[in-house]
């Protein structure tokens, strides 16, 4: 039954729709809405179960080099769990330290973590992008961003 690699992630897929589906269904309703804020929560995982559903009755015959293309090599795979400890660190800290210090930080990191070896250009693109989306944020939109250790 579970010949294929999309059997397999479709399956993945599904339980993750499943517990997805179950807390989406579990946000509060607001009596003075007309759409309420749990439609797109739950649109996208009733999408995520058709989209599995369909990976699961789709048919692959996988070649011998889509086996290999699955292969990742060491190097790589220490880079993925480096930029997925960045990013977990990122998001412990993101409320302590604040967005536009840790954005900038995670940013450069990031950079110089996959190779980028210019450290000016780093960090003023790093320093540029964490304001410009800080600005946008509570300017135009009005959505307060964590200011941490800054006073603003």
């Amino acid at each position: 039954m579970l010949k294929s690699i999309n059997n397999w992630v479709s399956l993945i897929l599904l339980v993750i729709a499943a517990v997805y589906l179950i807390l989406s269904y579990q946000l509060p309703a607001y009596a003075y809405t007309e759409v309420d804020a749990d439609v797109i929560p739950k649109a996208l995982g009733w999408l995520l179960v058709f989209l599995a559903i369909l990976l699961f009755f789709s048919k692959d015959n996988e070649t011998e080099e889509q086996r290999q293309r699955r292969n990742i090599p060491k190097k790589e795979t220490g880079m993925l769990l480096g930029i997925g400890g960045l990013i977990f660190i990122y998001i412990s800290l993101l409320e302590i330290v604040g967005f536009i210090v840790i954005s900038t930080l995670f940013i450069f990191l990031c950079s110089l973590f996959l190779g980028y070896k210019s450290h000016i250009v780093n960090g003023v693109v790093s320093i540029a992008f964490s304001g410009f989306i800080y600005i946008i944020f509570n300017t135009l939109l009005q959505i307060s961003l964590p200011s941490g250790i800054l006073p603003f």
